[in-house]
């Protein structure tokens, strides 16, 4: 098909109308297959190199998406505030941080660390904290006071604007091992008051979940590909807590809490331990559910991309407590990971990058017939 023949109205303009934050989850999947390559312990330097380039490509789009969504909110003010009354696509405002922590990340894991880059990677950090702090304040006070949310419509997706605060988190133990003790005391401190907002809330969005799968069975077909987004908060909460430990024995070293950061250290990597195992739970139901749901037929939308950063997080999990335990089993799981996660990319990416090139994939569901919310005239360019 040919450039933009299926864009909404076949006008290019309803593009930007049509933008969702959803595209931001490409972002985060592309992101963390690049962090992936980085760790992978086979084929390096060159693959290092690979996940360059694939870093910079990531960059580029989030740059581009971040265009679309703020022209959205400029030149389409009226569809841009009705978003947010949709019980689903509100939900992936969560994906704007996560998407920049996957830049954040890769500035001190892929590219060679010095004075002025750590000076730029701070400043990017705090900037994330910002954007996860507004994803888990506003998301649920729409949910709670605008939206309308049933039970047997609840899925795994209720966890991405409430993730963001843990992922900011786990970026901070990495930029903070990299900073003097004066700047890196508050990124550690901040870092650990997101974590305690995010992982209990998602314990119990994942408790929840559980609840609404007895008593309703699986999601519609639609939403298949969010039985994996359950290894996202138990991935980067245990990576959170392996890169705070390390910070904070290299920040607090020579001062009195020194005695203390060494327990952070140790009881991080415990805490990993059962987040991991937890996830691996999740991991292995994620893997049944698809398999059923191929069996019934899975369509493609751009919830695909749920394969890969829970994935993604869950294999830096791994990856870490391979090196803090010296457990080789950690190391070859990690390596499988890697390896299924760069499947569901290539997959996923060519069948975006299709539906982009077309545009078909640039369709609000919070515009549509189906939800009751049509464009009013008064929000036409």
């Amino acid at each position: 098909m040919s450039f933009f023949s299926a864009a909404p109205g076949n006008d290019p303009k309803e593009i930007l109308r049509h933008f969702t934050p959803n595209w931001f989850a490409a972002t985060m999947g592309t992101g963390v297959l690049a962090l992936m390559l980085g760790d992978f312990p086979y084929g390096q330097p060159a693959l290092t190199v690979v996940a360059q380039a694939l870093w910079c490509v990531n960059v580029l789009f989030f740059a581009l998406f971040s265009l679309m969504f703020l022209s959205r909110a400029v030149f389409f003010p009226e569809s841009f505030r009705r978003l947010f009354h949709h019980p689903v696509q509100p939900l992936f405002i969560g994906c704007i941080p996560m998407g920049f922590a996957t830049i954040v990340n890769g500035m001190i894991t892929l590219w060679p660390i010095s004075a002025a880059s750590m000076v730029w990677t701070n400043a990017m950090w705090w900037i994330d904290v910002a954007l996860s702090v507004i994803s888990v304040l506003v998301v649920p006070f729409y949910m709670f006071t605008a939206q309308e949310h049933r039970m047997e419509r609840m899925t795994a997706a209720w966890l991405l604007p409430i993730v963001p605060p843990e992922v900011a988190a786990a970026s901070g133990g990495l930029v903070a091992q990299h900073l003097a003790p004066i700047l890196g005391t508050s990124v550690i401190f901040v870092s650990y008051v997101l974590w305690a907002i995010s992982v209990p809330l998602s314990m119990g969005i994942l408790t929840i979940l559980f609840l609404r799968l007895t008593l309703h069975k699986l999601p519609h077909v639609d939403m298949a590909v969010s039985a994996w987004l359950p290894l996202g908060p138990l991935g980067t909460g245990a990576m959170a807590m392996i890169t705070l430990g390390a910070a904070s024995r290299h920040i607090f070293s020579l001062t009195d809490l020194a005695p203390m950061a060494l327990l952070w250290q140790d009881a991080g990597v415990m805490v990993a331990l059962v987040l991991w195992g937890f996830g691996l739970w999740w991991m292995i139901m994620a893997i049944v559910f698809t398999l059923r749901y191929l069996r019934e037929g899975l369509p493609f939308n751009m919830g695909w991309w749920g394969f890969t950063f829970p994935l993604g997080v869950f294999d830096s999990a791994t990856y870490l407590l391979a090196k803090e335990t010296q457990f080789s089993p950690f190391l070859y799981l990690g390596t499988a990971f890697t390896v299924l996660l760069a499947v569901f990319w290539v997959i996923v990416t060519k069948r975006s990058l299709s539906g982009m090139w077309t545009a078909r994939l640039f369709r609000d569901p919070s515009l549509s017939i189906e939800t009751g919310m049509m464009i009013s005239k008064e929000d036409r360019i």
